[in-house]
This record gives structure tokens, sequence and C-alpha cells, in this order.
């Protein structure tokens, strides 16, 4: 009997997963991946959930295919899996929205001076109620809503900032030409030219050797007066004592992390600390939320059966989808 692995699965979602699987598997089920045992390694067809560690790939004598049950596989050893025939697929297509809506949120939250007013009313509720000066807001109307790579979730962020009347401009060298004319956004052809003109500026990209610290000192010195960025694709996009600097000089106004490039949070970083003091020139400016863009339930659900479908269609049929790792897949 073919078996497959889940090396991290909450009870809860165990009947989802086997629901998507279907009939013909004998499944293992582990709450987390240091709970697998070296027999379920050798023996496991197939591998969901979070990625073997190192020192237990070696261990892989049957596996066919690992599914990982997210968009991200940054962190996934793509190479040395490839050359052992072991095919690497990710979960593209769960969150979507969820991630676009939250890049919104965050967006909205600082272009509309949500979390200023919410703060200035707490301090007084009386004296504060009608304020006459309020340095955040934003026409939306009014304003160039830039994103940085435009796959699914950018295309998503894409039609819901359209929906808010501003203008969209994307910056992706990977995107084909005409893309723009059917999405009816425009293209920047340089990152820098895409800070130049933004207003807002939304980072929809993957994490790899070319995007690590992308948003930069040198991007960052393009960008136009007053910007407010916001991250909800990977952390280490952005340089954060970058930012730090630029957030100081006033060069970005405000900025919505959904992701840090070390999680939890590290507060003896310059800018995270100075955010959890509560220093004075940082207040309102700077909205955090803990990695938490792809979730409510509906996706929670999606990503199990999503991912479990992905290791039984291939195991069933050879029909192998959203593998990642195809330059290095050797067959067995």
């Amino acid at each position: 009997m073919t078996r497959i692995l889940w090396t991290n699965i909450p009870p809860e979602f165990q009947p989802v997963a086997l629901e998507a699987i279907g009939d013909g598997f004998e499944t293992d089920f582990c709450s987390a991946v240091d709970q697998v045992t070296d027999e379920q390694w050798a023996n496991a067809s197939a591998i969901i959930g979070a990625a073997p560690p190192a020192e237990h790939i070696a261990k892989l004598r049957n596996c066919r295919i690992y599914v990982k049950a997210a968009v991200g596989y940054d962190e996934v050893d793509i190479e040395r899996l490839g050359a052992m025939g072991i095919a690497v697929s990710n979960t593209p297509d769960y969150g979507t929205r969820e991630v676009a809506d939250h890049a919104m949120a965050l967006a909205l939250t600082l272009a509309k001076s949500i979390a200023y007013h919410d703060e200035s009313l707490r301090a007084d509720p009386r004296a504060n109620w009608r304020p006459a000066h309020n340095p955040f807001g934003k026409r939306l109307s009014v304003c160039t809503f830039g994103i940085v790579g435009i796959g699914r979730i950018g295309t998503a962020a894409a039609l819901r900032a359209k929906a808010f009347d501003m203008d969209v401009v994307f910056h992706d060298p990977y995107t084909p030409s005409g893309y723009e004319l059917a999405l009816g956004v425009r293209r920047a052809r340089s990152l820098e030219a895409l800070m130049a003109q933004s207003d807002i500026v939304s980072i929809h990209a993957p994490l790899n050797a070319e995007t690590r610290g992308l948003i930069g000192k040198a991007a960052l010195a393009a960008a136009k007066p007053g910007m407010v960025l916001v991250n909800t694709a990977r952390g280490p996009i952005i340089d954060l004592a970058a930012l730090y600097d630029a957030m100081q000089d006033g060069r970005v106004l405000a900025a919505g992390l959904d992701v840090l490039p070390n999680e939890p949070a590290n507060l003896q970083d310059p800018l995270l600390a100075a955010w959890h003091r509560g220093d004075a020139w940082l207040r309102h400016r700077l909205v955090l939320t803990p990695h938490s863009a792809f979730y409510t339930p509906e996706s929670m659900r999606d990503i199990r059966a999503f991912s479990a479908r992905t290791a039984a269609r291939f195991l069933r049929d050879g029909e192998l989808e959203n593998c990642v790792n195809r330059a290095f897949l050797v067959k067995k």
C-alpha cells in the first residue's frame, strides 16, 4: 500500500486531508515534524507539510514527492531532493484572496489614518474627536498604487486597488509583455521607476537570491517622499536598517509589515525596538501583524485539501502540479 506522510497537521484537519487524498493510500499523521519516526520517513511515498529536516533527508528511501503546504519554499533544499528523484511542489492556490485583502487592509489603515485616529482618541476621546491636523490622510483616487511582483496575489491586489480608483503600476521583469494591457494597469520598467511614482507600494514577490534585500537603501532612496510601504510577501525582501533610515528622514511616511526578516520579531532591531517602545517619531507610522495575512478558517481548510490533492494526483496518475524543482529533478 502506498503511504502518505503528513509531518504537521492538527487533528481537526485530518478528515479534510483524507477526503482530498481519496481511496487507495495509507496515511500517517504527525502533529509535528519532530514526531516523525525513522520508519515513517523511510516508508513514505509522499510527504506533505513541513519540510523534512536536513538530517532526515537521507532516510527517504521511497519518497517520490514532497508537497509544501504553503506558497513559499525558500527554506526547502529543492536541489538535493531533486537529485534524489523527489519532486517538490508548493501550494500556490490557497490564500490568494486573504493575502491580497490583508495587503489592502494595511495600506488603507495607514493611508486613511485608522491607526493614528484610534490612538489619538484613546489618548483623549473628547479633544481629539475632530482633529484639526491629519498627517496621514490620502485621497485614494489620486494615489498611485505600486506592486512589486504581479503573480497571483499581486494581480489580486491590483484588482482591489483599481476598485478604489487608484492608478496601478507594477514592476515584474518576469511577466510577459502585454499583461498590463490585459489587466488595465501600467508597467514600470525598473524598481526605481516604480518607487519614484508610487504613493503606496505593496510587495508580492517570492523570496530568492534576487529579491533578498531588494527593498533596500537604493530602492528607498528612489521612493516618492511620503510613500506608504506594505509587505505581505517575505520579510527578508525588505532591509529593515534601510527602512529605519527612510522612515527617520520621512521618505517613507508609514509601513505595514505582516512579515519580518526574523520571526518572531527581533526586538534588538532598531526599527522594531523603536516601535515596541512607542517612540514618538514612529508612533502611528508602523503597523505590524504576526504573519497572519493568509489566515481565515477557509484558507486553513484549503491549504490541507489542496496540498493533499497535489500529492495524491501525482501518486495515482503521475500528474505533477506546481513543481518547483523541475530543473533539478532526476528521474528514478
